[in-house]
């Protein structure tokens, strides 16, 4: 199931793929869409509005190609916040040559917290990534 966009965040956005979900993420520079790449598949998880920021995990890695550091970036973020019993809702990265840091902010699950469909994975399936007349853009299929 692919949630709606809420009013407001054009950023990112789903497109439906078989059993799992597309997800798009736009930003001003590349770093701004892999954030939004990753609000984009954290939003099918939880709202993350209802998110507070009580805790955060940050984490560095090295990957050459854009595409697959897209890959890398999702999958870690999954990682960290199942390992850490966390949802997210704040994401940052920077990029120096092949050096990658992120990290992002979130709280321990609870029952306040509504949860969505569980995000498995990102996968390589119509991966994406290509700077647009307005930006950047990121694309891949996650597995619910």
């Amino acid at each position: 199931m692919v949630p709606p966009s809420a009013p407001g965040t054009e950023r990112y956005a789903y497109f439906d793929h078989d059993a799992d979900v597309g997800v798009i993420g736009r930003g001003a520079t590349l770093e701004e869409a892999f954030q939004s790449a990753a609000q984009a598949t954290f939003a099918i998880m939880v709202d993350p509005a209802a998110v507070r920021e009580a805790s955060a995990v940050r984490f560095e890695f090295e990957e050459a190609d854009c595409e697959l550091a897209l890959v890398r970036w999702l999958n870690l973020l999954l990682a960290l916040a199942h390992e850490g019993g966390l949802a997210l809702g704040r994401f940052w990265i920077e990029r120096d040559g092949v050096l990658w840091r992120g990290g992002a902010a979130g709280e321990p699950w609870h029952a306040g917290l509504e949860r969505g469909v569980e995000v498995k994975g990102a996968t390589l399936t119509m991966l994406e990534v290509k700077e647009t007349a307005g930006g950047w853009e990121t694309r891949c299929v996650v597995d619910v």
